[in-house]
């Protein structure tokens, strides 16, 4: 493991201070607030907060917790007769797609409470994975008030079957508070923050409906799961009078035409509309040639269905845009396919391009944007940079200028294999790589990177692979099925990166994931009008439950952005689910990795903090605080279950909290747990 020593960390942390740009202003409020999603804009997810640091983070207690409003809707339809009722689309659509797991008359799971708190003025604003939004007292957790959109009763969202909800924003100008979320069935809801009233004067009595003018989007329409076609997930993202939603339309298309996901900015008292950015563009726009054959007329999907970074001062939003429609087969669209997988930075006041970086071209393997861009001042061969930091799927860190777009360090135009057994695909010969940092994942498959404990069980990873296609990164489908690493998860996901204004250093959780793209004939009778469309298996199995790649199969990895290289990685967790198999526990393996999820990382002046699911009391999960200059662990909390979102701190009455939403197997519902020290 590559660990930086303490005194030249220290000595990096002096030279950054010294060099760094004057007006420089990151991180959540020095006043410990946490005003949006990532604590600023930028989405650092830090705080200047060190109450909590070393010496007490084991001490941490549980202040308060809370179950998620949706549980008070399940709770009080014990028999699900009222969901039945008031849900009927629901259901219907859950129980054609698995009688087994959704009967009918139950509700809806609300276990994807993924949302990370807002904390303004003593008062915690939550979302939910039905699409309520909350405020909650965050001294005792006491609930405030509850807004329910009831929007589960049109029906299931676009991003397959399962609701989810990652959080919302707030805003004020002095006289008026706001705060304002999606939700699964396609609207912008606004209500005022100390009430939860909507918003009389914003859309339509504080709703606004974001299907009117989206291409191919029509209210009520489903798709061949009972889904609707357009909804949003996570947080809408405000700079200056403008806020800008962003959209999940479903990947998995079977048809040709699918919803646009072009990108808008209203107005954010009154919702009027104030621009539209065409994600695909049309006739006479930048970058329309890039859609051959007139694809652009019938192809949908790229937007932004993760969470947006903006800098007020330049008052530009960055959009980490997805796949087009479909993800895995590019036959009916051919050419570079711009806007999809790029990052764009738009004038937030008039939805005007400034500039771009198209990170994928004509993208095959769902590798969209997954997380907020990182924004950064650094400090690059003695130059002060404003700069921004995208992450990826594929375990690239791209680093730009985020005013003109200039990348930091070279980025290559490299080749990439283009042989294919699929009729009408025609893969991008090269794609652009990085070259700096490096990599913080695996990439690409081959019989090196096969699990190689032993003798015996790297032979049964041969022969577990050996009916798949294997190859570097960028390799394209195949109907034999090819292993594509990372998959579709990453990598990089929507929990993103954790950016420390004082040292430079970014912080990146990932995960080691693999998965089978396998393309077959699209059937007409099926409705399937796509000339190829997906029949995965999902990944491959080893059997005993061995892993089939070398490890670690999770990681932290620590890059100093002043000049693009490690700094450290450790392993998430020792992985001893992995390490005592039967078959390995007499190995002495060292920490594998493993123990970790989709959550992302929270930065304190002394601390990173990090979920595991694993290590804690009978190896439950827990909360754990490392060494920010070297990756060591400096000590742990047991957590009530499995982490679902990315946590945040706040300070209240002198003292410092952290929260964190959690899943636990004995409640009804996802809670929000929140830590503090003990009181004297």
């Amino acid at each position: 493991m590559n660990k930086r020593p303490v005194v030249g960390y220290l000595a990096l942390l002096l030279a950054a201070a010294l060099a760094a740009p004057a007006d420089a202003q990151q991180g959540a409020p020095e006043d410990g607030q946490w005003p949006t999603y990532g604590g600023d804009l930028g989405n650092t997810k830090y705080s200047p907060l060190d109450q909590i640091d070393a010496e007490n983070f084991s001490q941490l207690r549980i202040a308060w917790r809370a179950l998620s409003p949706d549980a008070f809707l399940s709770l009080s339809m014990p028999d699900g007769s009222e969901w039945r009722a008031s849900s009927e689309a629901i259901i219907d659509a859950l129980t054609e797609t698995d009688p087994e797991r959704y009967r009918p008359g139950a509700p809806p799971s609300v276990f994807n409470f993924q949302v990370t708190p807002l904390m303004v003025d003593g008062v915690l604003y939550i979302s939910t994975p039905l699409s309520q939004a909350a405020a909650l007292d965050a001294r005792t957790g006491e609930t405030i008030w509850v807004y329910n959109p009831r929007s589960y009763e049109e029906g299931t969202p676009a991003v397959g079957i399962t609701w989810r909800h990652r959080g919302l924003a707030y805003w004020r100008d002095g006289r008026d508070e706001r705060v304002y979320w999606g939700t699964g069935n396609g609207y912008l809801m606004c209500v005022q923050a100390r009430t939860g009233r909507p918003c009389a004067d914003f859309g339509e009595g504080g709703r606004l409906d974001l299907m009117g003018d989206v291409p191919k989007a029509e209210r009520g329409e489903r798709d061949w799961r009972n889904a609707l076609l357009y909804s949003l997930t996570s947080p809408p993202i405000i700079v200056g009078d403008t806020i800008i939603p962003p959209n999940a339309i479903t990947s998995q298309t079977l048809t040709l035409e699918a919803p646009m996901g072009r990108m808008r900015g209203f107005d954010v008292r009154t919702g009027e509309l104030k621009w539209i950015f065409n994600t695909i563009p049309e006739p006479g726009e930048f970058g329309h040639e890039t859609w051959e054959n007139d694809a652009w007329r019938y192809t949908g999907k790229i937007g932004v269905w993760t969470i947006m970074s903006a800098d007020p001062e330049l008052g530009l939003v960055y959009l980490p845009l997805n796949t087009p429609a479909p993800d895995y087969y590019g036959g009916h669209r051919p050419g570079d396919n711009l806007f999809a997988e790029s990052l764009v930075a738009l004038n937030a006041e008039t939805g005007e391009r400034v500039w771009h970086f198209q990170i994928v071209r004509h993208g095959l393997w769902d590798y969209d944007l997954p997380a907020a861009p990182t924004l950064m001042d650094v400090v690059v061969d003695g130059r002060p940079v404003k700069a921004v930091a995208q992450i990826t799927k594929q375990g690239f860190v791209f680093a730009f200028d985020r005013a003109t777009g200039e990348p930091l360090w070279p980025i290559e135009d490299r080749p990439v294999p283009t042989d294919t057994d699929i009729e009408g695909e025609k893969p991008s010969p090269t794609q652009p790589f990085p070259t700096k940092p490096a990599p913080f994942e695996y990439q690409g498959t081959s019989i090196d990177d096969l699990v190689d404990f032993t003798p015996e069980i790297r032979q049964m990873a041969i022969d577990a692979v050996k009916d798949f296609r294997l190859g570097p990164l960028y390799t394209p489908h195949s109907r034999q099925g090819t292993i594509m690493r990372p998959g579709t998860p990453g990598g990089g996901n929507w929990s993103g990166a954790a950016f420390d204004p004082e040292t430079g250093i970014l912080y990146i959780p990932s995960r080691s994931s693999h998965s089978i793209i396998r393309l077959r004939d699209g059937d007409p009778e099926r409705g399937e009008t796509l000339r190829y469309v997906e029949d995965s298996p999902g990944v491959v199995r080893m059997p005993q439950g061995l892993p089939l790649w070398k490890p670690p199969y999770s990681r932290m990895t620590a890059i100093d952005m002043n000049t693009g290289e490690h700094v450290w990685m450790t392993p998430l967790g020792n992985g001893d689910r992995v390490r005592n198999h039967p078959m390995l526990r007499d190995l002495n393996l060292p920490p594998v990795g493993g123990d970790s999820g989709i959550y992302g990382p929270l930065l304190t002046k002394t601390l990173l903090i990090y979920a595991l699911t694993a290590g804690g009391t009978n190896d439950g999960p827990r909360l754990v605080a490392y060494d920010k200059a070297t990756g060591a662990e400096l000590g742990s909390v047991d957590l009530p279950g499995n982490a679902i979102g990315t946590p945040m701190t706040y300070m209240l009455d002198g003292r410092q909290h952290i929260a964190l939403t959690v899943r636990t197997a004995d409640r009804p519902a996802p809670e929000l747990v929140v830590y503090a020290l003990p009181d004297n």
